[in-house]
């Protein structure tokens, strides 16, 4: 394998900008200088900015792959590799497939398309055939009833390291607002009467009555001494990251109210928001905006969630638009969660690291993705 030279580059690093050239071999960084080089085969930068590859902890954009068009279902190893070339070029070098265990919708593409694009994403990681350096992500809906059957024959693989607990039941967390609920659901049940749908209400609370805290318990008895991170989703109070943080929780995924930000902050958790949030400028069910969390310094690190490409855009618009440095800004894709989940050999631009890099262009204040590399290697 050749060295990767990158010169007359702006190289994010933790601590500054530097404007220099950064040599790699055989996948990891050997050299990051300022200055630049005429060495042969180096790649002029013209000036573009190098940050390290991103790393994303929650992305369910497979989804839309896996299901297209509304009842089409697409087979699931193509999808995966397209959902890796939109990954790779949206500058993610490290992506955890966020899978749904369960789901409250009683005909579901989730539940139907989880065992196979699980072993779809395990197949890619065995031939070679993905561009980025894919994990996976459980996503454990705690009042689905069959949860822990759907479960167990997931938990051994060394490619699971992420869990998180979820609690989608109307009328608190995300859907505190019921009308927000029923708007979201509606695309699906657009012939809900009033009656029917506060029998779904009834039906779903019931659910989560019975199964969520059963299942909660079984489900931390199954990550015993296995290697994985924990993440509670959606908090939206003091009590709820109070119980996160007793159960073991060490990631906060969007929480729902400035309260819970400020909660998980206290009890040292760290958190994630959605970047569509950011780049759109608040959200989407309308929750606390990301942009107020970054202003209050309660918001450590960003997720594409459903649109790859958001990822670089709103941490760029951290540093454009909230005040952060590039180094602060760019460490909320990069070096914040790759620590979060247990990495210490990437997110940053040093001698010693994994040589994952973005090479990208700022056009005003778009960030344009040019070139990537995961372990030295060209992946977009």
């Amino acid at each position: 394998m050749n060295d990767l030279v990158l010169t007359n580059a702006r190289i994010v690093q933790d601590d500054g900008v530097i404007h220099g050239t950064l040599i790699a071999r055989k996948g990891i960084i050997r050299l990051v200088e300022d200055g630049s080089t005429q060495a042969p085969g180096a790649i002029d930068c013209d000036g573009d900015y190098v940050i390290p590859g991103l790393v994303e902890l929650h992305t369910d954009n497979l989804e839309k792959h896996l299901m297209p068009r509304a009842g089409v279902l697409w087979p699931s190893i193509p999808a995966v590799l397209t959902h890796d070339a939109q990954v790779a070029a949206a500058g993610i070098t490290t992506v955890f497939d966020a899978l749904s265990v369960g789901d409250l919708e009683e005909e579901s593409v989730r539940i139907e398309t989880l065992r196979s694009t699980y072993d779809a994403i395990l197949e890619g990681q065995a031939t070679g055939a993905l561009r980025a350096e894919h994990w996976i992500h459980l996503r454990c809906e705690l009042a689905y009833p069959r949860l822990i059957e759907a479960l167990e024959p997931l938990m051994d693989h060394g490619s699971v390291r992420l869990i998180s607990l979820m609690d989608h039941t109307p009328g608190q967390r995300q859907y505190r607002d019921l009308a927000q609920y029923r708007k979201y659901y509606s695309k699906n049940h657009i012939s809900w009467t009033e009656d029917e749908f506060a029998d779904v209400v009834r039906r779903r609370t019931e659910q989560q009555a019975q199964y969520s805290a059963r299942h909660e318990s079984v489900v931390l008895g199954m990550m015993h001494g296995r290697n994985m991170v924990l993440a509670s989703h959606d908090d939206t109070d003091t009590q709820q990251v109070e119980h996160a943080h007793r159960i073991g929780v060490t990631i906060s995924e969007f929480p729902t109210t400035q309260e819970a930000a400020d909660a998980a902050y206290a009890r040292g958790l760290v958190t994630v928001m959605g970047a569509p949030n950011v780049v759109r400028g608040g959200s989407h069910s309308g929750n606390v905006a990301a942009l107020e969390l970054a202003r209050t310094d309660r918001l450590d690190m960003l997720s594409s969630d459903y649109v790859p490409a958001s990822l670089l855009h709103g941490a760029f618009m951290l540093h454009a638009h909230a005040g952060w440095s590039m180094p602060k800004a760019m460490a909320t894709v990069s070096r914040n969660p790759a620590k979060a989940l247990g990495f210490e050999d990437r997110g940053l631009l040093k001698a010693g690291m994994r040589a994952d890099l973005v090479r990208m262009r700022a056009v005003g204040n778009l960030p344009i993705v040019r070139n990537v590399w995961v372990r030295g290697e060209r992946a977009f």
